[in-house]
């Protein structure tokens, strides 16, 4: 059994990008129109640095900046399932058409590029990992995040990004409805008479037998929608692991 503590929390998807629009996206859940033209305005970043960040990046930058104080020093786990697919895809086009590729955009579309600029543009110092999974990467980052706890960090700052990918991944790439980005901010379990807010949850592991049915959105935004909603559990299935989800009132 593992028990961690949402402290806070920051999400951004098109034109959900205040806690009350996401309030009222748990309260009932719904497919957003995506052009992938919308972006975060990452506005306490300076301007040249902003335009050097991805969309993907700038997801992230906008959802787990709040969570951190100024002087802060946390260790970071970004987790994406899919990662940089559209500058992936762009340096594909440029090998097909035989151009040069660029090396610096090679070196943004690698998974730990986005951890990697969060180290640079916060100062941070600290541990930090990319985590890339199934559809359960959430989960697999929750308990990255729970370990580093266990091993004396008074917080952990997990998001988990998703950008829906160019059309030419459709055949491949079923399980982002959206583009979004979820960021928690972990701290061990309350006890009795801590302050109040926040969200306790307990996370069990068991194997799941025989066929169960897909959760209808992705598990960061099924997570989220049952911390906003004060949901007593929720299950997430795939494939062999089933994870288990408790909310302490």
């Amino acid at each position: 059994m593992t028990a961690l503590r949402i402290d806070a929390w920051r999400a951004w998807a098109p034109g959900l990008e205040t806690p009350e629009a996401w309030q009222a996206w748990a309260a009932e859940p719904h497919v957003v129109s995506d052009d992938g033209q919308q972006q975060p305005a990452c506005a306490f970043l300076p301007p040249m640095q902003r335009r050097r960040l991805s969309r993907l990046a700038r997801m992230t930058m906008e959802t787990a900046w709040p969570l951190c104080g100024e002087d802060e020093q946390l260790p970071f786990v970004f987790a994406s399932r899919h990662g940089e697919t559209t500058r992936t895809l762009a340096l594909l086009g440029d090998i097909a058409d035989g151009q040069p590729l660029s090396p610096t955009q090679f070196g943004l579309s690698v998974h730990n590029a986005i951890a990697g600029q969060w180290s640079i543009l916060r100062g941070q110092r600290g541990e930090s990992t990319a985590i890339a999974g199934e559809a359960d990467t959430f989960e697999h980052a929750m308990l990255e995040g729970a370990l580093l706890l266990d091993t004396g960090a008074p917080a952990v700052l997990v998001v988990v990004a998703e950008e829906q990918p160019p059309g030419a991944y459709a055949p491949w790439i079923d399980d982002v409805p959206f583009s979004y980005a979820v960021a928690l901010r972990l701290g061990r379990q309350a006890s009795a008479g801590s302050a109040p807010g926040g969200a306790d949850w307990q996370l069990r592991h068991a194997r799941a037998d025989g066929d169960r049915a897909r959760c209808t959105w992705p598990h960061a935004l099924d997570f989220l929608r049952a911390t906003i909603t004060r949901e007593p559990s929720l299950e997430h299935a795939w494939k062999t692991r089933r994870w288990i989800w408790q909310q302490r009132a």
